[in-house]
């Protein structure tokens, strides 16, 4: 069983959500990165522009089919959280830390962190087709997870769990199950093209 707290994970907190206050623009970037709509969605609409783009017919093809591997693991990332959830509940920090708390008071367990693993998963899968665009991904997904702890609503050890599951969803999608969902992703991107929608 994962630990409550270690001090590690305490101190690297308490430094990072110790910051709130003290800058108030910095404190409405990360209110503003925070929250469960701005990054996803800023996410969806790198998805959807991908899913349009590329110089030439390959590169087109090839960023759909990173886009249908990043939903793919979405879902393989999303089912691993709530297997977990299943098995173990940690608090938020805001239960048992005195904290500076910049959102609103989650109750779904603390570790390992959902948002950080919807992010990772989709910056990990699309990097490993389009570094470009996966590099940016990463960048937003790191921001995101210094932000949930900045906040006040996870800790450090919750954020890399998210990132761990992350990679996990990443390569079940890619490796585990490629054999399987290739010949089904060029069904849907030919499906897709003849309506022009691909």
């Amino acid at each position: 069983m994962i630990p409550e707290i270690t001090e590690l994970d305490r101190a690297l907190f308490q430094a990072v959500n110790g910051l709130v206050g003290r800058s108030p623009w910095l404190d409405g970037l990360m209110r503003l990165l925070v929250n469960e709509y701005f990054v996803p969605v800023s996410m969806s609409l790198v998805l959807l522009a991908l899913w349009f783009s590329g110089a030439n017919p390959h590169l087109r093809k090839t960023n759909q089919r990173a886009v249908l591997y990043a939903i793919l693991a979405q879902g393989l990332s999303a089912a691993i959280v709530a297997a977990n959830n299943g098995l173990y509940f940690r608090p938020r920090p805001f239960a048992t830390l005195t904290v500076n708390l910049l959102y609103y008071r989650p109750t779904d367990s603390s570790f390992p962190s959902n948002p950080a693993a919807m992010a990772f998963t989709f910056a990990l899968i699309i990097w490993l087709f389009n570094r470009r665009a996966g590099a940016g991904l990463l960048l937003l997904a790191l921001l995101f997870s210094f932000a949930r702890v900045y906040c006040g609503v996870h800790l450090p050890s919750d954020i890399l769990g998210g990132a761990v599951v992350g990679g996990i969803a990443a390569l079940l999608a890619t490796v585990a199950l490629k054999g399987i969902v290739e010949p089904l992703f060029r069904i849907a991107i030919n499906f897709a093209r003849s309506f022009y929608l691909a």
